[in-house]
């Protein structure tokens, strides 16, 4: 499951002598060889590998992504409304002039027509436009946290199958030593040396290590489908942590510093202020429904007819011609009743705007709460690693004492499972408490924003 990339040498004495030919040292070189090449194929993926694979593959990633880029298109479809809005229209007509069912004319008349408005004085507009620029921004911090949490999200499951690993391979020596035992306690049965008791006793210990580890098979098999569904293909090996991994408290200790530093840079809380700032322009273009619109307007008109006669009768004097009208004016609205629709929009967009407001303090405080639980959380893995790592060296030293004495008679066989359960369960304590100071170190830069890719890359060349 698992390969540690340590140099191993392989020292083969060989006593070369005159019998040797030269198509046994062929085969030699050719093994050497091959265990080389195999030894490249089995190296595991690190952290940073699986992060790449998860930029393509995380599907929450993508749409994240995607909404960012909707998002982006809400400051240009503010700006919109501030500059000239151009627009042309055509048509032509066939035209039939009868008089007692006799046709007395008939043509084709052809119209163009352009229209060019640029709003001069038009506060709605200018709202709009600040109210875009403000959820654009939102996306952008959104999007930002959501790489965060893409970054918490590869992590935890990575290290999640590490662990699920260690755990498996402790619950697989466990089941060995206590079949071992399980065994011994048979022949010294057998030989008149032990109860029928230690017998059950031992029976019923590897009973329950079986059971562990089919547990801890099936744990794995969903840690690994955790992963999976994140970077979107299976992973066979994964590099696991060096043994003298760096465990440090945070630094700056002090954590009102963090606080500081979360409340000027946590990605969430940005994004909830630029929503407050994004409703608060939205009531204000609501309120400026009912000021006066005024707007430059170009309009040039182009038209041609082939009418012969008017009413039949007349000559028409412009067959044929292209006529040419154009108008420039400025064109004034003043909104002042629409059924109280106005007001109402009114009204709607200022209770948005509270709602915001009492959302984003409600967002603050989150912040607040979590850069302090994350903060201590990380002190307090701190501390779980330093003693779980204590307890193992005990707890190997009591296994081996246990054996000591259950060998010359002062133990029995319920300490000496006992003494081995404690050790295998030393051991699976030790490795997730080393996962989940980790993770308590991402979580508590995401909380104040400045988890960073970077952080990952610098656990990864911690792997082996």
């Amino acid at each position: 499951w698992r390969v540690r990339n340590r140099c191993y040498s392989i020292v083969i004495h060989l006593k070369v002598n005159n019998y040797m030919n030269y198509k046994n040292l062929t085969k030699f070189i050719i093994f050497l060889i091959s265990i080389s090449f195999i030894s490249t194929f089995l190296k595991g993926e690190n952290l940073e590998e699986i992060y790449e694979l998860a930029l393509k593959n995380d599907p929450l990633l993508r749409a994240a992504e995607a909404s960012y880029r909707a998002g982006k298109e809400n400051k240009v479809q503010g700006r919109s409304g501030l500059l000239p809005n151009l627009s042309v229209s055509g048509s032509t007509n066939w035209n039939e002039y009868r008089v007692m069912d006799q046709i007395i004319d008939q043509y084709n008349s052809n119209n163009y027509s352009g229209r060019l408005t640029q709003p001069l004085f038009r506060m709605d507009k200018w709202f709009q436009f600040k109210r875009g620029k403000a959820l654009t921004k939102s996306a952008e911090a959104e999007f930002a946290y959501q790489q965060q949490e893409t970054m918490i999200r590869v992590a935890s499951a990575y290290f999640n199958v590490l662990n699920s690993i260690d755990s498996l391979n402790a619950a697989r020596a466990e089941e060995k030593a206590i079949g071992r035992q399980k065994d011994l306690a048979k022949k010294r049965f057998e030989v008149g040396l032990a109860a029928i008791t230690e017998v059950q006793e031992t029976q019923a210990a590897y009973d329950l290590t079986v059971v562990s580890r089919i547990s801890r098979e099936a744990q794995l098999d969903s840690a690994r489908e955790g992963l999976t569904s994140i970077v979107g293909k299976d992973i066979t090996l994964l590099s696991p942590l060096k043994e003298d991994f760096e465990i440090s408290l945070p630094d700056p200790l002090d954590r009102d510093s963090w606080v500081t530093l979360g409340l000027k840079n946590n990605f969430q809380l940005k994004s909830a202020k630029f929503q407050r700032d994004a409703a608060k322009h939205s009531a204000r273009a609501s309120t400026s429904n009912h000021l006066p619109q005024v707007d430059i307007v170009g309009r040039v008109t182009k038209s041609t007819s082939k009418q012969g006669k008017f009413g039949g009768f007349i000559q028409n004097p412009l067959f044929g011609i292209e006529q040419d009208t154009r108008q420039y004016a400025v064109q004034v609205n003043i909104p002042l009743y629409a059924g109280g629709s106005i007001s109402s929009a009114r009204r709607q967009a200022f209770a948005n705007y509270d709602r915001a407001k009492e959302q984003t303090i409600y967002t603050e405080r989150s912040t607040i709460r979590d850069i302090r639980s994350n903060h201590f959380g990380v002190q307090t893995q701190v501390a779980n690693v330093t003693a779980r790592k204590q307890a193992l060296a005990s707890a190997e030293s009591a296994l081996e004492a246990t054996q000591i004495g259950y060998e010359v008679g002062s133990r029995n066989t319920v300490d000496l499972l006992d003494s081995q359960k404690r050790l295998y369960q030393a051991q699976r304590d030790y490795a997730s408490s080393r996962y989940e100071y980790i993770i308590a170190m991402l979580r508590l830069k995401a909380s104040v924003g400045s988890l960073n890719p970077g952080d990952l890359i610098s656990i990864s060349n911690r792997m082996e």
